[in-house]
């Protein structure tokens, strides 16, 4: 009967989330002409995404190799940690975990759809083109805190930092009372912000990296 309850008001917060982002993306599609000026030259390969493109973004990313991967490495962290304590070890414990890991993950992603497409925020990673390693890796860890426009300027990325933060808070309604706290929600929220940050470091080396072992 509790795991009823509990699947029952996870579904209700990944409903709710969707229909608000939902009708915040439709709300309002027009190219964003108000921000400032740009700043500094937007990525050659970029353009402004259109509402379909976001969508499918925002589908995809549902359930990709990405998705499960952050979700797998979330749950054997959290299993090697025993926390949360009350669910223990073993492959049941794991399940839990690695299904709590996901359901935070669709609740960040579908609030950074909506947030994202009402403020013309474009969270994608542009490579830099950049030289040198300390260089390449402050833009990594910048583009983790800042989200395009359509004029190609950035900004600080509300949508990245309020979906991470509704995913955290959120989540705290199904787990055990040893981690519904306030600061079990923000060290929560600063894991996924790590996380992105060490994604993007990745995405930023990582051609490089590839094109350097296929000319050995």
């Amino acid at each position: 009967m509790k795991q009823t309850s509990i699947i029952s008001r996870v579904a209700a917060f990944v409903i709710l989330g969707a229909a608000i982002s939902a009708t915040l993306a439709f709300a309002d599609d027009r190219p964003d002409d108000a921000r400032p000026a740009v700043s500094s030259p937007p990525p050659l390969e970029f353009a402004p995404m259109t509402r379909s493109e976001r969508l499918s973004r925002y589908l995809g990313g549902l359930a990709d190799g990405e998705s499960i991967l952050r979700a797998a490495a979330t749950a054997g962290i959290g299993q090697a940690s025993n926390t949360p304590k009350e669910w223990g070890g073993g492959g049941e414990a794991f399940g839990k975990r690695i299904g709590n890991a996901y359901a935070e993950h669709v609740i960040h992603r579908t609030l950074q759809y909506g947030i994202s497409a009402a403020l013309h925020e474009d969270n994608r990673y542009f490579v830099s083109g950049q030289t040198g390693f300390f260089r390449r890796t402050k833009y990594a860890i910048a583009s983790t805190l800042l989200a395009r426009h359509d004029n190609g300027s950035r900004s600080f990325s509300f949508s990245r930092f309020g979906s991470a933060a509704g995913g955290a808070f959120i989540s705290r309604e199904w787990q055990p009372r040893t981690t519904t706290s306030a600061g079990d929600g923000a060290v929560s929220f600063g894991v996924t912000m790590a996380t992105d940050m060490g994604v993007n470091v990745f995405r930023e080396f990582w051609p490089s990296l590839k094109h350097h072992t296929r000319k050995e």
